[in-house]
Order: C-alpha cells, then structure tokens, then sequence
C-alpha cells in the first residue's frame, strides 16, 4: 500500500528526528541537534547536507564566543514537508489498526 505524503527525504529515522527536533524552534544549534540524536558530527553532517539539498534545511554559520557555530533551521518548504510526511504517518498508522481490528 502506497501512503500519499511519505517523503524519502525525511523518512529516514535520523532524518526523520532532525526534522522533529528543528519543528519544535526557530533555529537550533548543529551541537544541540547531535546531543539529541546521539550521531557523531560527521554522521548528522551527512544528513543534514541532504536535508539541505532538499531545500528542507537551512544551515547558518556565524562566531560566537570566538568560535564558529553552526545553526539549523526548518525552511518553509521544510515545514510543510516535514507536516505532510507526519499527516501521512498518522494515515498509516490509522489504516493499520483498521486492518487490526
């Protein structure tokens, strides 16, 4: 069965968290969103640059404290991939328990 809205993009599961974690704020610092996921730095690197690429993510560099610091944030076309990718999940799951039942 085929579930309108399912993104590959976002759908895979550190991909999927990335997108969870960057829903919930403007803007997260790249250092936040790895202690969250618990992936090293160059794992989350990949999969943000995908996310990236997808025009679901945008990366923001800037010095603070005297060191460069690397923010994340859900871009618009992020944010309505990331709601519809959850919409059709919640459709999922609701036509798996009727097939339960």
């Amino acid at each position: 069965m085929s579930i309108a809205g399912i993104d590959p993009v976002i759908h895979a599961p550190l991909r999927l968290q990335i997108c969870a974690i960057l829903s919930a704020t403007d803007e997260a610092e790249f250092s936040v969103v790895r202690v969250n996921t618990g992936v090293s730095e160059s794992v989350l690197s990949k999969h943000v640059k995908q996310l990236e690429e997808a025009g679901y993510v945008k990366v923001r560099k800037a010095a603070r404290a005297g060191r460069q610091r690397t923010w994340l944030a859900l871009t618009d076309k992020g944010t309505r991939a990331f709601s519809d990718h959850m919409a059709a999940l919640t459709r999922l799951a609701g036509h798996a328990r009727l097939a339960a039942e």
